[in-house]
């Protein structure tokens, strides 16, 4: 692809992002989301594979519906309200239709069924920003409409998020689709704190961002797609192998690790709020995701001799993209101890 039109696509992205984010007004925020959809079409279908071009075509098509339930719920609330403010967002029918409509933005259960295609469609990188930056808008406006949402409704699609993103990522054999099933499991655990505490799903959300850009860094930079691939990098990168193995285990929820403070945080919560069926359902649910990771953690330290199969070998790294899979790599292992800092910052 043109570097000019690769500058334009991720300048659009940042502006469609901030836009959304930084808006008061529903047209506003909408109008955003839309820059972001269009700019991220031609990174997915750049590799013109019919793969590719599918991936494109479903993303658009849910993202198209999903924007035009987000206009005509915030439409529904100025009717009855006669507010286009953001926060404002106070009857009942048209916080449910938001919430619909946010969840099939993100690719919540139920509305989750595009999300592993299009990644599997999706070259690393692209699948990267979707798993991240995309992400982003959607969550800020469930932050900022959280008081006026429906705590039932937001519980009961967390756990099944959490239940089938476990469930389905258990059989697959392709990266990209098991770090989409992650992505719906961790969206999950998003989901189920954030009328009680929106602060803590932001915080899982900027955690969950830095572990997985660790994971599609580090597969990107390996050159590696399937768990038989896997088998075999250790051959070009054994040092970046091993610190893989450990933010996959991060990922996971596994204490020394980052990633075992957004668990512990919401764990306590949903206790607090006095939901602590909840929690242990949720918990139960995330070893399904814990197998899976273990899998992959497995596959990723496993010393098989390189068969024969024609991989690209690898002279040398880019040295500014080696820089950033190390302080993302150290970040997303070593975060755990200054869990009291982050407490207080939140």
């Amino acid at each position: 692809m043109n570097p000019q039109a690769k500058l334009i696509f991720a300048i659009s992205l940042l502006l469609g992002t901030t836009i959304t984010i930084s808006s008061h007004h529903w047209v506003m925020a909408w109008a955003g989301l839309e820059i972001n959809t269009l700019a991220i079409l031609p990174l997915i279908s750049k590799s013109h594979h019919p793969r590719a071009i599918e991936a494109a075509t479903k993303y658009f098509l849910v993202q198209s519906a999903a924007s035009a339930l987000v206009l005509f719920s915030s439409m529904t609330n100025a009717w009855h309200t006669g507010q286009w403010d953001i926060t404002q967002m106070t009857h009942p029918t048209s916080s449910l239709i938001l919430t619909s409509a946010i969840a099939m933005k993100l690719g919540l259960v139920p509305f989750h069924f595009w999300y592993p295609e299009v990644l599997q469609g999706s070259p690393l990188i692209t699948g990267l920003l979707l798993s991240t930056i995309m992400k982003l808008p959607p969550i800020t406006l469930l932050f900022m409409t959280s008081p006026s949402l429906n705590p039932t409704f937001l519980t009961v699609m967390a756990i099944l998020s959490a239940a089938l993103g476990g469930w389905m990522g258990l059989n697959q054999t392709q990266i990209r689709k098991i770090l989409a099933f992650s992505s719906i499991s961790h969206l999950g655990w998003m989901a189920i704190v954030l009328v009680y505490n929106p602060k803590l799903t932001l915080l899982n959300f900027y955690l969950y961002a830095l572990m997985t850009a660790a994971v599609f860094l580090t597969l990107n930079s390996m050159k590696v797609l399937k768990l038989t691939t896997l088998m075999t990098a250790w051959t070009k990168a054994p040092s970046l192998n091993a610190m893989l193995l450990l933010t996959l285990l991060s990922l996971a929820g596994l204490p020394p690790l980052t990633g075992f403070l957004p668990k512990w945080l919401i764990i306590q919560e949903l206790t607090k709020q006095d939901m602590a069926p909840a929690a242990t359902i949720i918990s139960l649910l995330s070893l399904l995701g814990l197998f899976f990771y273990l899998r992959l953690a497995y596959c990723t330290t496993i010393t098989l001799p390189p068969h024969t199969t024609n991989h690209m070998k690898q002279w040398h790294t880019n040295k500014s993209t080696s820089i950033l899979i190390a302080v993302l790599t150290t970040t997303s292992i070593t975060l755990l101890p200054i869990a009291p800092m982050i407490l207080t910052a939140i």
